[in-house]
């Protein structure tokens, strides 16, 4: 069965895409812990980081860079963090978090809920802030 990400990835389930190429998309979480709390994902259905061939990885890392900085640029931060956890859904993602203190990449803490207006807004904000990147 395919995953969330990759019924995400295409088209089944509405999300809110800051970035896209031919190998991964970005978007927000519908879970953030804060605002502009984004996801990065193969199109490629994998479980686990480490089975991405070295090459893959790095353009996935290259395409990371280039998401938290458009991130970094959008949202008021000290920081942009990155988190590799996979134990929630079996398809490579990589979180990235807007950082003013360590909490605010503590996954154990309550999810935010933002309006799809707000979700919207941040997600033009930090696409517009991508696209000047390429």
């Amino acid at each position: 069965m395919a995953s969330i990400f990759s019924r995400i990835i295409q088209g089944e389930i509405p999300s809110y895409k800051i970035a896209e190429n031919e190998e991964f998309i970005a978007i927000l979480d519908a879970f953030p812990l804060v605002e502009g709390h984004s996801l990065v994902i193969p199109k490629k259905e994998i479980d686990l980081i480490w089975d991405l061939d070295k090459s893959s990885y790095g353009r996935l890392m290259d395409f990371v860079y280039d998401v938290a900085q458009a991130i970094g640029k959008s949202v008021e931060c000290v920081r942009v963090g990155e988190a590799v956890i996979g134990l929630e859904v079996p398809h490579v993602h990589v979180h990235l978090v807007p950082l003013n203190s360590m909490e605010d990449i503590n996954f154990t803490r309550p999810k935010k809920q933002f309006s799809p207006e707000k979700m919207e807004e941040i997600a033009a904000k930090i696409r517009g802030n991508f696209s000047t990147l390429s």
